[in-house]
C-alpha cells in the first residue's frame, strides 16, 4: 500500500492523544518490567533449590542421590508457576514493542516513511477485550528453551555423575541401576522416569520453538500481537 493510501486510513492524533500515548508507553514498560523481575524471581528459587540439592547430594560419598530426584518436584513446581507469569509479562511486553514497532519507530525514521494501517485499531482492541497472547503450553515451552533446560540438564548430569562416582568408582552396568534403586522401585524404572521427564520438557521446547516460527517466522508478527 503506498504511503499517501497509509495515511488516508489512519486516523491523525492530536498533541494531547500524542502526549496521552506517551504515558501509556511508560506503563507498559513499567509493568513488563515488573514482571521480568518476577520472572527472575521464579528462575533464582529453582537455580537457588537445584543447588541445595547438589549440596546434600555431594557432601559426601555414602549421601543419597535422592534429593536430585525430588528436587525435580519444585523445579517442575517453579516452571509451571514462571509460565503462568510470563503469560502476563507478555501481555505488557507486547503492547510496548507494538508502540515501539508501529509508532515510536516510523516517527523517528528518517526516509522512506512507513506505518501499519491498522496498528491503532489492533492496539485499541487489545485494550477493549484483553486476553493472553501465548497460550500456557507455549508459556512452558518459551521458558524451558530460556532457562529451564539448562536446570534440568545440570540436574540429570548432576545425578548420573553421583551414581557414576559414589560410594566408589562405577564398575558394572548392574551396579548403576541398583545404585539408582528408590526403595521398592528398580533403579530402571526410575532412570527411565527420569529420561521421560526430561523427554517431555525437551519435546515441549523444540514443539514451541517450532509454533512461534510457523506463526511469527523469524521477525516479529505484523498482524497481531504474539
Amino acid at each position: 500500500m503506498a504511503e499517501a493510501d497509509i495515511t488516508q486510513h489512519r486516523r491523525e492524533l492530536t498533541s494531547a492523544e500524542l502526549g496521552a500515548l506517551a504515558h501509556l508507553y511508560r506503563g507498559e514498560i513499567y509493568r513488563s518490567t515488573i514482571w521480568r523481575t518476577r520472572l527472575d524471581t521464579t528462575t533464582n528459587w529453582a537455580v537457588v533449590t537445584l543447588g541445595v540439592a547438589l549440596s546434600i547430594t555431594f557432601s559426601s560419598p555414602s549421601a543419597s542421590p535422592l534429593p536430585l530426584v525430588l528436587v525435580g518436584i519444585l523445579i517442575l513446581f517453579f516452571l509451571m508457576l514462571e509460565s503462568r507469569r510470563y503469560r502476563y509479562f507478555n501481555v505488557w511486553r507486547a503492547r510496548a514493542r507494538w508502540l515501539e514497532r508501529y509508532f515510536f519507530a516510523p516517527m523517528l525514521k528518517d526516509g522512506d516513511f512507513h506505518m501499519e494501517r491498522d496498528w491503532q485499531k489492533v492496539l485499541a482492541e487489545d485494550y477493549l477485550h484483553p486476553h493472553y497472547h501465548s497460550s500456557f503450553m507455549t508459556a512452558v515451552g518459551r521458558r524451558i528453551r530460556r532457562n529451564y533446560l539448562w536446570i534440568l540438564l545440570i540436574q540429570s548430569v548432576s545425578y548420573i555423575g553421583k551414581l557414576i562416582v559414589h560410594p566408589v568408582p562405577l564398575a558394572t552396568l548392574d551396579q548403576f541401576w541398583r545404585r539408582a534403586d528408590v526403595g521398592p522401585i528398580p533403579g530402571e524404572i526410575v532412570a527411565a522416569a527420569g529420561a521421560i521427564y526430561v523427554g517431555v520438557w525437551l519435546a515441549i521446547a523444540l514443539w514451541s520453538e517450532w509454533d512461534d516460527r510457523t506463526r511469527f517466522g523469524r521477525a516479529p508478527s505484523s498482524s497481531g500481537m504474539g
